[in-house]
Protein backbone atom coordinates (compact mmCIF):
# COMPACT_ATOMS: atom_id res chain seq x y z
CA UNK A 1 0.00 0.00 0.00
CA UNK A 2 1.16 3.53 -0.76
CA UNK A 3 2.83 5.07 2.36
CA UNK A 4 0.49 8.09 2.34
CA UNK A 5 -2.51 5.77 2.46
CA UNK A 6 -1.02 4.00 5.48
CA UNK A 7 -0.59 7.37 7.18
CA UNK A 8 -4.25 8.25 6.57
CA UNK A 9 -5.46 4.95 8.00
CA UNK A 10 -3.12 5.26 10.99
CA UNK A 11 -4.49 8.76 11.64
CA UNK A 12 -8.00 7.37 11.48
CA UNK A 13 -7.24 4.65 14.02
CA UNK A 14 -5.67 7.20 16.39
CA UNK A 15 -8.55 9.64 16.06
CA UNK A 16 -11.70 7.51 16.34
CA UNK A 17 -13.22 9.84 18.95
CA UNK A 18 -12.57 12.92 16.81
CA UNK A 19 -14.11 11.17 13.79
CA UNK A 20 -17.16 10.12 15.81
CA UNK A 21 -17.63 13.73 16.94
CA UNK A 22 -17.22 14.99 13.38
CA UNK A 23 -19.97 12.65 12.21
CA UNK A 24 -22.25 13.85 15.01
CA UNK A 25 -21.79 17.38 13.69
CA UNK A 26 -22.20 16.35 10.06
CA UNK A 27 -25.39 14.54 11.06
CA UNK A 28 -26.86 17.89 12.15
CA UNK A 29 -26.40 19.45 8.72
CA UNK A 30 -29.15 19.67 6.18
CA UNK A 31 -29.10 16.62 3.87
CA UNK A 32 -28.39 18.75 0.79
CA UNK A 33 -25.38 20.31 2.53
CA UNK A 34 -24.07 16.86 3.46
CA UNK A 35 -24.41 15.67 -0.13
CA UNK A 36 -22.67 18.74 -1.56
CA UNK A 37 -19.69 18.54 0.82
CA UNK A 38 -19.21 14.81 0.39
CA UNK A 39 -19.48 14.95 -3.39
CA UNK A 40 -16.97 17.80 -3.71
CA UNK A 41 -14.56 16.19 -1.25
CA UNK A 42 -14.97 12.82 -2.98
CA UNK A 43 -13.88 14.23 -6.32
CA UNK A 44 -10.83 15.88 -4.78
CA UNK A 45 -9.81 12.77 -2.83
CA UNK A 46 -9.93 10.51 -5.86
CA UNK A 47 -7.80 12.91 -7.89
CA UNK A 48 -5.00 11.96 -5.45
CA UNK A 49 -5.84 8.42 -4.37
CA UNK A 50 -5.50 5.42 -6.67
CA UNK A 51 -7.49 2.40 -5.50
CA UNK A 52 -5.09 0.07 -7.31
CA UNK A 53 -2.30 1.20 -4.97
CA UNK A 54 -4.45 0.28 -1.97
CA UNK A 55 -7.27 -2.26 -2.38
CA UNK A 56 -7.67 -2.32 1.41
CA UNK A 57 -11.43 -2.67 1.02
CA UNK A 58 -10.93 -5.85 -1.02
CA UNK A 59 -8.31 -7.14 1.39
CA UNK A 60 -10.21 -6.60 4.64
CA UNK A 61 -13.97 -6.38 4.12
CA UNK A 62 -16.74 -7.98 2.12
CA UNK A 63 -19.40 -6.29 0.06
CA UNK A 64 -23.00 -7.33 0.47
CA UNK A 65 -24.09 -9.55 -2.40
CA UNK A 66 -27.67 -9.00 -3.55
CA UNK A 67 -29.48 -11.67 -5.58
CA UNK A 68 -28.75 -9.91 -8.87
CA UNK A 69 -25.05 -9.72 -7.92
CA UNK A 70 -24.98 -13.45 -7.25
CA UNK A 71 -26.65 -14.25 -10.56
CA UNK A 72 -24.33 -11.93 -12.52
CA UNK A 73 -21.13 -13.18 -10.83
CA UNK A 74 -22.12 -16.83 -10.99
CA UNK A 75 -22.68 -16.53 -14.73
CA UNK A 76 -19.39 -14.67 -15.11
CA UNK A 77 -17.38 -17.43 -13.40
CA UNK A 78 -19.37 -20.25 -15.01
CA UNK A 79 -21.30 -21.48 -11.98
CA UNK A 80 -24.95 -21.83 -11.11
CA UNK A 81 -26.01 -19.28 -8.46
CA UNK A 82 -26.49 -21.97 -5.79
CA UNK A 83 -23.00 -23.36 -6.41
CA UNK A 84 -21.52 -19.84 -6.36
CA UNK A 85 -23.13 -19.20 -2.96
CA UNK A 86 -21.94 -22.57 -1.66
CA UNK A 87 -18.39 -21.92 -2.80
CA UNK A 88 -17.90 -18.22 -1.98
CA UNK A 89 -20.60 -16.81 0.33
CA UNK A 90 -22.36 -17.12 3.65
CA UNK A 91 -25.13 -15.23 5.45
CA UNK A 92 -23.95 -12.70 8.02
CA UNK A 93 -25.77 -11.60 11.19
CA UNK A 94 -28.08 -9.33 9.17
CA UNK A 95 -28.89 -12.19 6.78
CA UNK A 96 -26.94 -10.62 3.93
CA UNK A 97 -24.67 -12.67 1.70
CA UNK A 98 -21.00 -11.81 2.23
CA UNK A 99 -17.72 -13.43 1.23
CA UNK A 100 -16.44 -16.43 3.17
CA UNK A 101 -12.89 -15.11 3.18
CA UNK A 102 -10.79 -11.99 3.11
CA UNK A 103 -9.05 -10.93 1.03
CA UNK A 104 -11.63 -11.22 -1.70
CA UNK A 105 -10.98 -14.37 -3.73
CA UNK A 106 -11.36 -12.30 -6.90
CA UNK A 107 -8.59 -9.83 -6.01
CA UNK A 108 -5.50 -10.33 -8.13
CA UNK A 109 -1.94 -9.95 -6.85
CA UNK A 110 -1.78 -6.68 -8.81
CA UNK A 111 -4.86 -5.34 -6.91
CA UNK A 112 -7.00 -5.66 -10.02
CA UNK A 113 -10.41 -7.28 -9.68
CA UNK A 114 -10.54 -10.45 -11.75
CA UNK A 115 -14.35 -10.16 -12.06
CA UNK A 116 -14.45 -6.38 -12.50
CA UNK A 117 -17.14 -6.34 -15.19
CA UNK A 118 -19.42 -8.49 -13.02
CA UNK A 119 -18.48 -7.18 -9.57
CA UNK A 120 -21.23 -6.60 -6.98
CA UNK A 121 -23.05 -3.29 -6.91
CA UNK A 122 -21.58 -2.54 -3.47
CA UNK A 123 -18.09 -2.72 -5.02
CA UNK A 124 -19.13 -0.55 -7.94
CA UNK A 125 -20.30 2.19 -5.58
CA UNK A 126 -17.67 1.91 -2.84
CA UNK A 127 -16.89 3.98 -0.81
CA UNK A 128 -20.34 5.52 -1.43
CA UNK A 129 -19.16 9.08 -0.72
CA UNK A 130 -20.39 10.56 -3.99
CA UNK A 131 -24.01 9.47 -3.70
CA UNK A 132 -27.10 11.44 -2.82
CA UNK A 133 -28.74 11.05 0.59
CA UNK A 134 -25.49 10.65 2.50
CA UNK A 135 -27.53 11.08 5.67
CA UNK A 136 -28.72 7.49 5.18
CA UNK A 137 -25.20 6.07 5.34
CA UNK A 138 -23.29 8.34 7.72
CA UNK A 139 -22.67 5.45 10.15
CA UNK A 140 -21.32 3.28 7.33
CA UNK A 141 -19.14 6.15 6.12
CA UNK A 142 -17.79 6.61 9.64
CA UNK A 143 -16.93 2.89 9.71
CA UNK A 144 -15.26 3.17 6.31
CA UNK A 145 -12.74 5.64 7.75
CA UNK A 146 -11.10 2.54 9.24
CA UNK A 147 -10.84 0.86 5.83
CA UNK A 148 -10.50 3.42 3.05
CA UNK A 149 -7.84 6.16 2.97
CA UNK A 150 -10.00 8.14 0.53
CA UNK A 151 -12.81 8.28 3.10
CA UNK A 152 -10.31 9.47 5.72
CA UNK A 153 -9.14 12.18 3.33
CA UNK A 154 -12.74 13.20 2.60
CA UNK A 155 -13.65 13.40 6.29
CA UNK A 156 -10.50 15.37 7.09
CA UNK A 157 -11.30 17.88 4.34
CA UNK A 158 -14.91 18.25 5.38
CA UNK A 159 -14.12 18.73 9.07
CA UNK A 160 -11.27 21.18 8.45
CA UNK A 161 -13.29 23.32 6.04
CA UNK A 162 -16.46 23.35 8.10
CA UNK A 163 -15.23 24.46 11.50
Amino acid sequence: MHPEYNKLLAWSKRNKKQIKQAFKEIGKWKPKQQDEWFEASHEEAFEKIDCLQCANCCKTTSPIFRDKDVVRLAKHVGLKPGKFIEEYLHLDDEQDYVLNTAPCPFLGADNYCTVYEARPNACREYPHTDRKKMKQILKLTEQNTQVCPAVVSIVQKITVNCK
